[in-house]
């Protein structure tokens, strides 16, 4: 059973294994739960709506605001990924890239242009566990597109674990549950980042999550080098890399470990194995890089 549906700027697929017809009610009604989730994290997390909890929230400046689970727990992972990178990964990097053009509602064009200050930082959000309180030091711009897409691909793995096996694809972040229709692990291909339908690498994953950040997918045509993914310090895009891909338990943290990993450049091989996962990162002159888990040596694309 398959389903294809477009949320956050892109298309979400969810397939499921089925074997047993007698399941088919079932999975409809799942398959339909876990498209929800993605209709609720993006109305809760997305900086491009301004009418979203986020943008809302990012309104209110020194004083307390209470927020939802949905929106505090991806807020609070991408917090710990900013302490953690000490700032090279940061969530306030919204208005920056609101500078470079990345500002325009996938569905309905609207041009986002807030009043905030491009020098704030992570140390400026503070956020209260106990409360579930937001508090902002000053105007700024939250973007969670590192972290809200991953969250939500866990929440549907959430109402899917109970099959055998399926298969979530948000623009090639993916959750692999189970095993295929053969019972084997999922084999998955790793994207050819100058060749969009070439395969340059293979994993197979059963109850795991991949996520990759490239260069490639969104650039800034005006200006050469730049992408969507920018260094919250320099106010630029890093090369190092053209692509990082990051293999983890759960999507949010592949999403956001892959998205740390790129702006770090060659320390992001430290990070990713400092924190015991795995990563296959691709150099501009295309050579893979295998970091971590039970890769070792370094391969030539073909």
């Amino acid at each position: 059973m398959k389903k294809t549906k477009l949320f956050m700027d892109t298309v979400v697929q969810i397939e499921i294994v089925i074997h047993d017809e007698n399941l088919n009610e079932k999975a409809v009604a799942k398959l339909d739960h876990a498209f929800e989730m993605f209709r609720i994290v993006e109305q809760a997390c997305s900086r491009f709506s301004p009418d979203s909890e986020l943008m809302l929230a990012c309104k209110m400046i020194k004083k307390p605001v209470q927020i939802s689970p949905i929106l505090f727990e991806p807020l609070k992972f991408a917090l710990e990924i900013a302490k953690l990178t000490e700032g090279e990964f940061d969530p306030t990097i919204g208005k920056t890239m609101e500078k470079q053009g990345f500002n325009r509602h996938y569905l309905t064009g609207e041009i986002m242009d807030s009043n905030s200050d491009v020098s704030a930082t992570f140390k400026d959000i503070i956020l209260d566990e106990k409360t579930q309180t937001l508090f902002l030091e000053r105007p700024l711009v939250i973007d969670l597109g590192a972290v809200a897409k991953g969250f939500a691909i866990d929440l549907a793995a959430n109402e899917l674990k109970e099959f055998e096996g399926f298969v979530i694809n948000a623009g090639g972040d993916l959750f692999l549950g189970g095993t295929d229709w053969y019972g084997s692990p999922w084999k998955i291909g790793i994207q050819h980042p100058n060749i969009k339908d070439q395969i340059v690498d293979e994993v197979g994953l059963s109850n795991a999550a991949i996520c990759t950040s490239g260069s490639y997918e969104r650039r800034n045509v005006k200006i050469p080098g730049m992408h969507h993914i920018m260094n919250p310090k320099t106010k630029n895009s890093p090369n190092n890399w053209v692509s990082c891909s990051i293999i983890a338990p759960f999507a949010m943290m592949a999403d956001a470990f892959s998205t740390a990993a790129f702006l770090l450049g060659e320390n992001g091989i430290k990070l990713i194995e400092d924190v015991g996962l795995t990563g296959k990162f691709i150099t501009p002159a295309l050579k893979i890089v295998n970091v971590g888990g039970n890769y070792h040596d370094n391969t030539e694309m073909a």
